[in-house]
């Protein structure tokens, strides 16, 4: 399944299921084909989304600090593509719907 965001104040956002369902996950909402983010819910996904993108970033330098192998070893199993860069266009979307006053909508 992909995901297609949809605003008035933006272009669409196409996403694959698990990096939408991630996303979804870390603003509060449950993966769903279909849903919305009202406008005055923006700030509050906004703030989920820094939040978690800070909180990746310090765990990944975390691992790259350690001197235990397996904890490195983990960290370079893990998804090499960093939550910041995964979440930069779903954020994007957020703040130009938020500016142009517009909800945000998938699945519709």
């Amino acid at each position: 399944m992909l995901y297609k965001f949809k605003s008035k104040a933006t272009a669409d956002l196409i996403m694959t299921e698990p990096v939408g369902d991630r996303l979804l996950r870390l603003i509060g909402r449950e993966p769903a084909p279909q849903g919305i983010l009202l406008l005055a819910d923006m700030p509050a996904a906004l703030e989920a989304l820094h939040a978690a993108i800070e909180a990746d970033e310090a765990a990944r330098r975390a691992a790259a600090e350690s001197d235990d192998e397996a904890v490195q070893a983990e960290a370079a199993a893990r998804d090499r593509i960093s939550l910041r860069q995964r979440a930069w266009p779903f954020v994007e979307v957020i703040k130009r719907a938020q500016s142009g006053r517009a909800d945000l909508v998938w699945g519709v």
